[in-house]
């Protein structure tokens, strides 16, 4: 189906390529169907106010943040803050995929 990258599923963080939010990360708390998502980043992004992306407009990172997926997985939502910490803990790790963008 996919030309076996990461797949789209909850807690995975996606650089978006396209839109306002062009070379923002995200991270997708909802699957939409096949062809998008809903991708929150806890700032300008809160949970209560999901993008919905297509896919195709997102840069799937193969990075999953799993305090992100364990809440879904425990109570089924995620707090804003939880995403925040999710996303700079993610580009303290890589900061090295910063420096490629620019």
């Amino acid at each position: 189906m996919n030309d076996s990258g990461p797949s789209p599923e909850l807690g995975r963080i996606v650089l978006i390529k396209k839109g306002r939010d062009q070379g923002q990360f995200g991270i997708i708390v909802e699957l939409v169907d096949d062809r998008f998502v809903g991708i929150a980043n806890g700032d300008t992004r809160k949970v209560d106010r999901v993008k919905r992306k297509n896919l195709n407009h997102l840069e799937l990172v193969d990075y999953i943040a799993d305090e992100v997926r364990n809440s879904f997985v425990e109570t089924g939502r995620v707090t804003n803050g939880k995403l925040r910490y999710a996303i700079t803990n993610f580009l303290e790790q890589h900061s090295d995929l910063l420096k490629e963008g620019e």
